[in-house]
């Protein structure tokens, strides 16, 4: 009888020693399993937050390298140019006053007027302009026959300064000569027996830095059209 109750008494005391340490283990379990979960899911999480930040950042920072090589790549590609507007001032002798200050006159890549000529900014291929046009009277007021009246010869030259050519003188690069009153009559004389005339020239040069350019005009000055279309001086690179 004793044996028979000894078993289930400590059978009994044995499932309760028991049954209590496996309720112990099974929530601290879970609250692991929850824990470690969780910490995955943060890991995946910032991992997908990083990738995500790194392929829309990427491209951003490709357009922006883009858009800067692209401003560079405009700046680089504008083209040095210069165009004067002529007016005539008493105290030059021998030159047309040149201007940068009116319209249609502009300047850019480092051509500038100085002193009244320009500067060249950089060793290159440059296309050389100039005109003056002037209003000639053909009438000498004695004979109305402008058969009568002697030719007018107008010259216009542009001049280069450069330290490459070994001496502190100017050299003519553009000459140009124009007759201004034909012998014959015709019907392009105005009311008052003037004449209108243009002495165009233009050339290509390679120039060097620090070149500089100028004009030289030695008659008839005071008859300069003032006009922007009609004198002006110019110079661009090819």
């Amino acid at each position: 009888m004793e044996g028979d109750c000894e078993v289930p008494i400590f059978t009994a005391v044995d499932a309760e020693a028991k049954s209590p340490a496996r309720s112990n283990v099974k929530p601290g379990s879970k609250l692991t399993v929850a824990l470690v979960g969780f910490t995955l899911i943060l890991a995946f999480a910032a991992v997908a937050v990083l990738i995500f930040n790194r392929h829309t950042k990427e491209p951003g920072r490709e357009e922006d390298h883009f858009d800067l090589h692209h401003t560079l790549r405009q700046i680089s590609n504008i083209r040095a140019a210069i165009h004067l507007a002529g007016q005539y001032n008493p105290d030059m002798e021998t030159s047309v006053e040149w201007m940068n200050n009116v319209d249609p006159t502009h300047s850019q890549g480092g051509l500038e007027l100085k002193n009244n000529e320009i500067v060249i900014p950089q060793k290159g291929l440059y296309f050389v302009y100039s005109q003056v046009s002037f209003r000639v009277s053909c009438n000498n007021g004695v004979n109305e026959d402008t058969s009568a009246t002697p030719m007018v010869h107008l010259t216009h030259r542009v001049r280069r300064w450069s330290s490459s050519s070994g001496s502190d003188q100017y050299k003519t690069i553009l000459h140009s000569v124009r007759t201004a009153c034909p012998k014959t009559a015709s019907g392009d004389a105005d009311e008052d027996g003037h004449w209108y005339s243009a002495v165009y020239m233009g050339a290509v040069f390679q120039l060097d830095k620090g070149d500089r350019l100028k004009t030289v005009t030695e008659k008839m000055l005071p008859n300069l059209e003032e006009e922007p279309a009609k004198t002006f001086f110019g110079v661009f690179a090819l």
